[in-house]
């Protein structure tokens, strides 16, 4: 894997926290158009993606909402990459492919093997059986089977477990929200921080 690992943080909301992010070395920021505390609207989010440098990807994530939605949302905030965290179907990303935008697919772990690209996606998000809950799961469990193709690991991971989780997985990438906020909703940069170098740290050491 060497140092390559693909590292998002999600759910940004200040420019405090898309700065500490950008400047940690983090390689996408997500901004939340779902329902959830951590919701932005279009013009925050611009504002926001506005700050972040052309190699550090800008991702809309979305839940639930329609084809027309998740694309005047994107289209509004100038985002370069769309992430759907729901029931989705292929029709989705075959209608959303011609904007040229990233597309990342994010699914609940349910036991079963999962290949990247199996609805069109560009990457494929695995999170926990309970998603946004910020719990850990058991990944290192005997029976977890890894995703084919670029992957992402999501659900519970925070400063302390996630260079095992990186170990015990072999992830392409991982993705973190609640793991690094003070309080629900409210990101702490110092976290923000911590994450990122032990993330970059066990992807280094995985490669060693």
């Amino acid at each position: 894997m060497g140092s390559s690992l693909f590292i998002k943080i999600c759910g940004l909301s200040t420019a405090r926290d898309v700065d500490t992010a950008v400047a940690a070395g983090a390689d996408a920021v997500g901004f939340v158009f779902a329902d959830s505390p951590r919701r932005v609207d279009a013009d925050t989010a611009r504002r926001l993606a506005d700050r972040v440098p052309g190699n550090v990807l800008t991702v809309g994530v979305f839940r639930g909402q329609s084809v027309a939605e998740v694309r005047e949302l994107t289209r509004a905030a100038g985002l370069r990459s769309v992430q759907l965290h729901g029931d989705e179907g292929v029709e989705h990303y075959e209608a959303l492919r011609p904007e040229g935008w990233t597309l990342i697919r994010a699914t609940s772990f349910r036991g079963t093997a999962l290949r990247c690209g199996e609805l069109g996606e560009d990457h494929l998000l695995l999170d926990a059986p309970a998603p946004g809950a910020g719990r850990p799961w058991d990944w290192g469990d005997e029976g977890f089977v890894a995703p084919e193709g670029p992957w992402l690991l999501a659900g519970g991971l925070a400063p302390g477990n996630v260079r095992a989780a990186v170990r015990s997985t072999g992830c392409w990438g991982v993705d973190v929200s609640s793991g690094v906020e003070a309080s629900r909703g409210v990101k702490d940069p110092v976290l923000i921080e911590e994450f990122i170098a032990a993330a970059r740290s066990a992807a280094v050491r995985s490669g060693e």
